[in-house]
């Protein structure tokens, strides 16, 4: 297994991405698939001036504009660093080889993949289905890194509420 490791890990190059720089923009093609080794990056979509967060990557996650970078599209989406970020990138052919030759890449991207569909399909029923104190529990709960590390106006727009009434909320549940 360790042998697969070294293989895998030549495929990636570290990249180092400055706060308020973007990993993607709108309209442009996702280069690279990445694995956060540090920082926070922040996918989101602007509706009439307004960003509205639709995904935060912390730290040991995988991240990407998917369907940009697989299918070498223009991104629906931006992808920007909060913070200083350090990443691990990899190229599109270089993805797509792994994915050919490596049977411990397939089976690592078909879980991660997996994941992140049950969390998607959680953060969606949770916005229809749970008051906004409720959603900021259950986050508080299930990822308080999250919680202390992102600014409060990310944080708001994930949870799909204001900012004021986040203040609100968090005084409360002190």
């Amino acid at each position: 297994m360790d042998e697969a490791i070294k293989i895998l890990m030549a495929y990636f190059k570290p990249l180092a991405l400055q706060k308020n720089r973007f990993f993607v923009k709108e309209g442009a093609i996702c280069k690279y698939f990445c694995y956060v080794s540090s920082g926070i990056l922040q996918h989101f979509i602007e509706v009439n001036g307004e960003e509205k967060t639709t995904y935060l990557a912390l730290k040991n996650t995988c991240t990407s504009a998917l369907k940009s970078f697989r299918e070498e599209i223009p991104s629906r989406k931006n992808i920007k660093a909060l913070t200083d970020c350090e990443l691990w990138v990899i190229t599109h052919d270089d993805f797509e080889s792994l994915m050919q030759l490596q049977p411990v890449f397939r089976t690592f991207y078909h879980n991660l993949i997996e994941n992140q569909i049950y969390r998607i399909d959680d953060h969606r029923i949770n916005l229809l289905t749970l008051s906004p104190e409720e959603r900021y529990l259950k986050l508080l709960g299930n990822d308080p890194q999250m919680v202390r590390e992102i600014p409060l106006k990310y944080l708001a727009s994930f949870l799909g509420i204001s900012i004021r009434h986040l203040s609100r909320i968090r005084k409360n549940a002190i």
